[in-house]
């Protein structure tokens, strides 16, 4: 089982940047994809990167242009980077990684962007 653990959210003003961070407690090298969810009040989850160990990354369309994610496989960490925030990114944000068998996920942390 892989533990992730969430941190860098907070709230910003419309226009900012906020970095995201995930660290996956294990033992193991993480092999998957790992990457980052975001739920808004009353909304599905949806994927708002990834990123694969070999290096790919894809960002959504809905950030794309002010996202960039990065991935540390000698650490199993993963980062978000999120530029010229709007409204409409608040949300919770969920590290996750896929496991082959299902989906590992954090707790998430709050973004909240002010306009």
């Amino acid at each position: 089982q892989v533990q992730l653990v969430e941190s860098g959210g907070g709230l910003v003003q419309a226009g900012g940047s906020l970095r995201l961070s995930c660290a996956a407690s294990t033992g193991t090298f993480l092999t998957n994809d790992m990457g980052w969810y975001r739920q808004a009040p009353g909304l599905q989850r949806e994927l708002v990167a990834s990123a694969t160990v070999s290096g790919f990354t894809y960002c959504a369309d809905s950030v794309k242009g002010r996202c960039t994610i990065s991935r540390d496989n000698t650490k199993n960490t993963v980062d978000l980077q999120m530029n010229s925030l709007k409204p409409e990114d608040t949300a919770v944000y969920y590290c996750y990684y896929d496991a082959g068998w299902g989906i590992e996920w954090g707790r998430g942390t709050q973004v909240t962007v002010s306009s």
